[in-house]
């Protein structure tokens, strides 16, 4: 007891040395303390590769002076005996919002422009915020981290697209903020959430707030160059911190490649923090090059004992489950660096069950502590003063009675700046366990647990449990517990020694006032041999790791589990349609090899090839289909009225489960358009439907440019609450044409004369419309706007390239044809609004009659895995001959989006996107056999068959594993249903 007093003393003594020394005292003679702190006979972890034993630690002033076997220990030095005590250092947390309050939601209702004056011309772009502002240090949260092991933390502001800078704190709690703070300005903060300060709409996406930092980074640059001449404090505060550490929240494997793909624009490598799904498309991962920080946040097990329930659990929820705790390892092995992070844990308590989960699943310690120490200190720029016990590095440091990453191990005190944190006394002797005793003839079970923090206890006689209270400190144990008459409220006091070996040693205090000898015996207190030798089986085996789910392409129900590769494939004796010439040819032979058609014809033969007998199929070029939602993360921008600075290739999602279900319709191609939010919507994304593939790959090469813009009803805000963006009517609509047309022209003609101007993304892609670089799909539906939209482009020499929807097309039909327009339209929808009210199901057949290029496209997830049997309808509403009915689908699209040198028919030299039907591909009972891609097989209806069988054997070995989980009383989570958001023209982003 008197040397822990001697100890708090010299702490406290230490504490003048924090103190500013310029500052003048009020108090009483300033006197620093310069004693040294020496820590001996300890195992020292120096760095996490360098391990000495039996060494000395040398602190003073807060820094560590030495660290060694012999250490020269000076003469004022106070001596603490660490035998059988391990020293590490102290863990270092780079993501935090540790002493920031989270800011309030302003504003009431929509607001378009900025609210401020003097800064970007968007509300959610504050690199001018400093952290240090609003910083208030809190000491309840200091004390749960040092509970964790961390001594320093990097916190910031949570709020906006741009979030200006972070700092670097020491979680010393006896210091202020002059010691505490390591560095006022270390990071700056970047993020595609909006402030929640602001009502700004815009952006209103993850494309708008990808667009949004392009133009920022353009802006900051033209700026710096001195082209504005008013002052902008946010984009000075941007290019002030350009030289700093900046971190990207991303939150997810998909957003960690789009924040990789707006820095790379810009030679900007980001510090990206992951979702801890990184390990489903490692090999991208890697390829951005990014030091990743990493969150721990493992789901729960789902409780799976209702079986119908359980069976509304999708795959990739399951395999989420099981496969996040790999994560970590998977990085350490394909040589990603990671710092773990506390970041989106609901609870830091959480935070070390989950690292010993990741360490458990074959992330090994040495990484888990490089990830917790000098990959942060180095990201940082600290490696001199944090992150190790070297000499010159702070004293931050932790002491243990063993292996930090074993469950059992305690941790004792957590050292910052040379100043003691202690979480358990390492005086107070450890006495949790079982133990046996008697009273009066009653025998009892005595059960001890947290003995050396806050004591818990609990005590059962003739298998009942009795309410007991406990507490214990200085060796001496005090418990009350209510005696097992519950008629009565009596109680038995028990005082105990712990100082005797293996036992409690004290006196019983019964109801009645007798006093009774008290003697608990501790029950299994040694390890028995067959245990040791397990846990040192379990140490020395490298492999023991539990069950993974294997990573399938996409990870997902119906992935790959190895990306299939191109074939030469000969198709013989089918129906071929080949949308050219030669039209439907009868018992004919397909050659597919490079991933291109190679030959068509009779009695063709290839050695190499696998050979499929097409007996009474019929094989056509892939569905096309001009207007889609699917596969997208986002689909409209609706913050401002024109978007065409945003697109839609920035929020493919490679793991839409609507890409397998398309293929399995038939379905090769597809635009993605932007939504109709605005009558000059985003850049449209024509992908390839190769299931598996990673996003950017599904992207056409050299894909045509094309971009969606809108009339009518959506764009104008018919059924919107708030009614407060222009345009509000459809005159207005024609006007906003007229006047960004106006303005495209004019920044072309400066671009194009030599002079310096300042790139503008939405002006670029407007220019392009003007120079014939960029095609048009336009959302229409009255006559009377399409009309007009003809007209404007005519008064600025354009033309619009398709208009889609186009349900009264059969009222304008003459006059797109001389405009040059297409037009894709839906087979037979009307009525879902007021302005369709006037469609007909015959609007394909007329326009088609008019010498029109006609498509059928779907606008729908379901409908587009039917879109040959949408084709079908024109040859009842209108008589349109069954091959121009499939062209609707194949080849007339394919003219649309530009690509019918490439596809939309079979025809040697064209890609290999080829459909192989059981039936008539126009019947209703046809299905896609085969649908392939450049002479990749991506949907097979056997082994989609195959599939279905191994999904539910995979879901039946997780669900043991779940309930298995459960068992051991682990936590888990309720099943809740997700319904699957269907994406259309309105659709708009949750995201922000």
């Amino acid at each position: 007891m008197i040397k822990i007093h001697l100890r708090l003393l010299f702490f406290m003594c230490s504490f003048s040395l924090f103190a500013q020394d310029y500052f003048p005292s009020n108090s009483g003679v300033i006197a620093n303390n310069s004693n040294y702190t020496a820590f001996t006979n300890a195992t020292i972890h120096v760095t996490p590769t360098e391990v000495i034993n039996n060494a000395t630690l040398l602190i003073k002033d807060g820094k560590v002076i030495s660290v060694g076997k012999s250490v020269n220990i000076p003469k004022n030095t106070t001596k603490i005996d660490l035998s059988g005590k391990t020293i590490y250092p102290s863990f270092i947390d780079m993501y935090t919002t540790f002493g920031v309050e989270k800011p309030k939601r302003g504003g009431d209702g929509p607001q378009y422009g900025a609210s401020r004056s003097g800064y970007y011309w968007n509300d959610h772009i504050m690199p001018e915020q400093d952290v240090m502002a609003s910083f208030k240090y809190d000491t309840k949260s200091a004390s749960d981290l040092h509970k964790l092991g961390f001594g320093v933390v990097n916190t910031h502001m949570p709020d906006g697209v741009v979030r200006g800078t972070g700092a670097l704190i020491a979680l010393n709690n006896n210091a202020d903020n002059s010691m505490r703070i390591v560095d006022g300005e270390t990071t700056q903060h970047l993020s595609f959430s909006k402030s929640v300060t602001s009502q700004q709409r815009y952006p209103s996406s993850i494309m708008g707030s990808m667009a949004l930092l392009r133009q920022m980074y353009d802006d900051a640059k033209w700026y710096d160059a001195g082209n504005i001449d008013t002052k902008d404090l946010s984009l000075e505060a941007l290019n002030k911190n350009k030289n700093l550490l900046q971190i990207f929240e991303a939150g997810s494997r998909a957003d960690v490649m789009r924040a990789d793909k707006v820095g790379d624009a810009f030679n900007i490598q980001y510090t990206i923090v992951g979702g801890g799904d990184e390990y489903e498309r490692i090999d991208e991962i890697k390829g951005t090059n990014a030091i990743i920080i990493l969150p721990i946040d493992f789901q729960l097990a789902y409780d799976v004992d209702d079986p119908f329930l359980a069976n509304t659990l999708s795959l990739s929820d399951m395999r989420s489950w099981n496969q996040q705790p790999h994560n970590p390892r998977l990085l350490a092995e394909n040589g990603i660096k990671f710092a773990l992070t506390t970041h989106g844990l609901k609870s830091n308590k959480t935070f070390s069950s989950n690292l010993m989960m990741a360490i458990e699943s074959g992330l090994s310690k040495q990484k888990a502590l490089e990830s917790l120490t000098t990959v942060p200190a180095a990201l940082l720029g600290k490696s001199d003063v944090l992150g190790t016990l070297k000499t010159g590095s702070y004293a931050n440091f932790l002491i243990t009675d063993g292996d930090i990453f074993e469950k059992k191990t305690k941790l004792y005190e957590n050292w910052v700046q040379g100043s003691a944190h202690v979480i358990e006394n390492m005086t107070t002797k450890d006495i949790d366990g079982d133990y046996d005793f008697k009273l009066a003839d009653d025998s009892y079970k005595l059960t001890i647990s947290n003995s050396t923090s806050k004591a818990d206890a609990k005590i059962e006689s003739n298998a009942k449990i009795l309410g007991t209270k406990a507490s214990y400190a200085d060796n001496w144990l005090s418990l009350t517990v209510k005696t097992a008459d519950s008629t009565k409220k009596e109680y038995i006091r028990i005082v105990a020694n712990a100082t005797i070996k293996n036992g409690l040693n004290g006196k019983a205090i019964l109801p009645n006032g007798n006093e009774l000898s008290f003697v608990a015996t501790k029950v299994n207190t040694s390890i028995s041999q067959s245990d040791q030798n397990n846990d040192k089986m379990k140490s020395d085996k490298t492999d023991d790791i539990p069950f993974m789910s294997p990573i399938t392409y996409p990870n997902l129900a119906y992935g790959f589990r190895e990306k299939p590769k191109s074939e030469t494939l000969l198709f013989k004796n089918a129906t071929v349609w080949t949308n050219e010439n030669e039209g439907i040819l009868e018992h004919t032979d397909v050659l597919i090899k490079d991933g291109k058609i190679s030959k068509i014809g009779k009695d063709i033969t290839s050695k190499k090839a696998k050979v499929i007998d097409a007996t009474g199929k019929h094989i056509t070029a892939g569905i096309i289909d001009e207007h889609s939602h699917i596969a997208a993360s986002s689909i409209n921008e609706g913050g401002q009225n024109s978007s065409a600075e945003v697109t839609i290739e920035d929020v493919l999602n490679d793991e839409a489960i609507d890409i397998y279900r398309n293929l399995a319709g038939g379905v090769t191609s597809i635009q993605i358009l932007h939504g109709s939010a605005n009558p000059i919507g985003g850049r449209s994304a024509i992908i390839k439907l190769k299931w598996g593939e990673a996003a950017d790959d599904l992207v056409y090469e050299n894909s045509p440019k094309f971009i969606k813009f809108a009339l009518g009803e959506n764009v104008k805000q018919s059924r919107s609450r708030t009614n407060s963006r222009f345009p509000q009517s459809r005159m207005g609509v024609e006007q906003v044409f007229i006047d960004y047309f106006t303005r495209a022209k004019a920044y072309d003609e400066v671009k194009k004369s030599g002079k310096p101007f300042r790139h503008d993304a939405e002006m670029e892609t407007l220019a392009e419309i003007l120079n014939g670089e960029r095609f048009i799909s336009c959302h229409s539906y009255v006559q009377s706007e399409i009309n007009m939209l003809m007209k404007v482009a005519d008064q600025f020499n354009f033309k619009i390239n398709t208009f889609t929807h186009i349900l009264e097309g059969y009222k304008v039909a003459d006059k797109m044809k001389i405009h040059g327009a297409g037009g894709s339209t839906f087979s037979d929808w009307w009525g879902y609004k007021y302005e369709v009210n006037d469609a007909i199901p015959y609007n394909a057949a007329i326009m088609h009659n008019a010498g029109i290029t006609v498509a059928i496209n779907s606008d729908d997830a379901e409908m587009s895995r039917r879109l040959n049997q949408e084709a079908a309808k024109s040859v009842k509403y209108g008589g349109v001959s069954e091959e121009d009915a499939w062209k609707f689908v194949t080849l007339n699209p394919a003219k649309l989006l530009h690509l019918d040198k490439q596809v939309g028919s079979l025809k040697v030299g064209k890609d290999a996107d080829v459909v192989l039907w059981t039936d008539h591909p126009l019947s209703i009972y046809a299905k896609a056999e085969k649908t392939i891609i450049e002479g990749v097989t991506y949907f097979d209806l056997s082994r989609d068959k195959e599939m279905r069988e191994a999904i539910k054997k995979e879901k039946s070995e997780l669900i043991n594993l779940m309930l298995q989980d459960k068992n051991k009383g682990l936590k888990t989570q309720p099943v809740k249903k997700k319904e699957e958001k269907l994406m259309h023209c309105d659709s708009m982003d949750l995201h922000n």
